[in-house]
């Protein structure tokens, strides 16, 4: 086979794997019942996520760990953890996050 063939095969194959999964997930609700401690283990799946894709982008600069406070993008998300804590207001967080990051890479230059 040629290789694009074997990339598009690939990628095809992928793609109906993943729909699939995600389509037992709506297929078996509300025909299986899950043990109590699985239902309140998922409620910790949207956390685990987002910690797991924003805390290297948070703490990683440069290839290396920086946790000073003058790592702007560090400060910028301690200080929109602290904002979404007091407000619970999604976009009043984006919006202070963004302009503590934006003020102080300004500051810094």
């Amino acid at each position: 086979m040629e290789p694009t063939l074997n990339l598009w095969l690939t990628i095809l194959a992928c793609g109906i794997a993943t729909f699939l999964i995600r389509l037992s997930f709506i297929a078996i609700h509300g025909r299986v019942t899950m043990p109590l401690w699985f239902v309140r283990a998922l409620t910790f799946v949207p956390v685990a996520i987002l910690s797991a894709i924003t805390l290297p982008e948070l703490v990683f600069q440069n290839g290396a760990v920086n946790l000073s406070l003058l790592n702007p993008r560090l400060f910028a998300g301690i200080v929109a953890v602290l904002v979404a804590w007091r407000t619970k207001n999604v976009l009043v967080t984006i919006a202070v996050g963004m302009a503590v990051l934006w003020g102080m890479q300004f500051l810094m230059r």
